[in-house]
């Protein structure tokens, strides 16, 4: 007879891990395999990378799942390879090879190209993209073979960088750029302006807001800790939102404020503020700030709040 499987206890787990994703897995393979090793009760990320891709994966657990959608639009930087003279189905190394052309490219072509894509551009969104139409995800278009009209998207490169690999017919990119923007695409677009196609063969984002990939932690090296040293590579909820402004609170202002009442002060508008109580300091959630009002927006509860402090007090 079997013996009857353990059942994983759960608990309330506040935080943000910052994880290196592995080659080859899905960003919601690897979540659900960082939520069993922490035995987290809810968990998110801030935005897939493709199965492809690796790098920095914010991952979100209890509280700070609230604030996740405010690294789906963050900036984002990413490094990848292109290989020039050979287009696939799907822009990537996963898709079939649908046209070879010849490669004679030269570092000023390179130089042209890395201009021309600098700066506010528009992109078609690819097929093979999570995007709907008519409440159907592209990429299902696409493994039936159909390609539907997609409308250009406006998205900004704020920094680009296109060097040649020396002995091969890859180049290397490095861009730097707004929400929404895909760097396979990027990298079909540049080979088309180049004259002989391309497709990415390699993609790693290096950041994402104010996040880094050596901040990160690997799965294998996170699957390897004890209990108490993957907590302590959780960063806490608020590093969501550490570019907002500060305003702290009093604990009477403090507990109205977290009953979704706005407070009064002397301070100047701001579309994005991160609140803090003073007494003890903890982190309450966000707002905006309007002609002197505190008009509160995303919130912790008192129990998140209460579980938050006794996790941070804890050796």
């Amino acid at each position: 007879m079997n013996a009857p499987r353990t059942r994983v206890q759960r608990r309330p787990v506040h935080g943000v891990l910052l994880l290196d994703k592995p080659l080859g897995l899905s960003s919601n393979q690897a979540l659900q395999k960082a939520k069993w090793l922490l035995r987290a009760e809810k968990a998110g990320h801030t935005g897939t990378l493709d199965p492809l891709a690796t790098g920095v994966l914010p991952l979100c657990f209890g509280a700070a799942t609230k604030f996740s959608q405010l690294h789906l639009d963050a900036d984002k930087t990413y490094e990848a390879i292109a290989r020039l003279g050979v287009k696939t189905s799907t822009g990537d190394a996963e898709g079939e090879v649908i046209e070879r052309r010849p490669v004679a490219v030269n570092a000023g072509d390179l130089a042209r190209v890395q201009a021309r894509f600098t700066g506010p551009i528009r992109q078609v969104p690819p097929m093979h993209s999570a995007l709907k139409k008519d409440g159907k995800a592209l990429y299902e278009y696409a493994r039936e073979g159909l390609e539907v009209e997609r409308a250009p998207r406006d998205v900004v490169i704020h920094s680009l960088s296109i060097t040649a690999q020396p002995g091969s017919d890859d180049i290397r990119i490095r861009a730097t750029v707004s929400k929404g923007t895909y760097i396979r695409t990027l990298g079909e677009d540049i080979g088309e302006a180049l004259g002989c196609g391309a497709h990415l063969v390699a993609l790693r984002r290096v950041a994402t807001g104010g996040f880094h990939e050596s901040q990160c932690v690997t799965l294998a090296a996170f699957e390897a800790m004890d209990e108490s040293e993957r907590l302590a590579r959780l960063l806490p909820a608020e590093s969501l939102v550490a570019d907002h402004t500060r305003v702290t609170l009093g604990a009477e202002d403090a507990g109205r404020f977290l009953s979704g009442l706005r407070r009064r002060g002397g301070w100047g508008d701001s579309p994005a503020v991160a609140v803090f109580g003073d007494t003890p300091r903890t982190f309450l959630g966000t707002a905006h700030v309007k002609a002197g009002e505190l008009i509160p927006g995303r919130l912790l509860s008192p129990i998140e709040i209460q579980q938050t402090l006794l996790t941070e007090a804890t050796p």
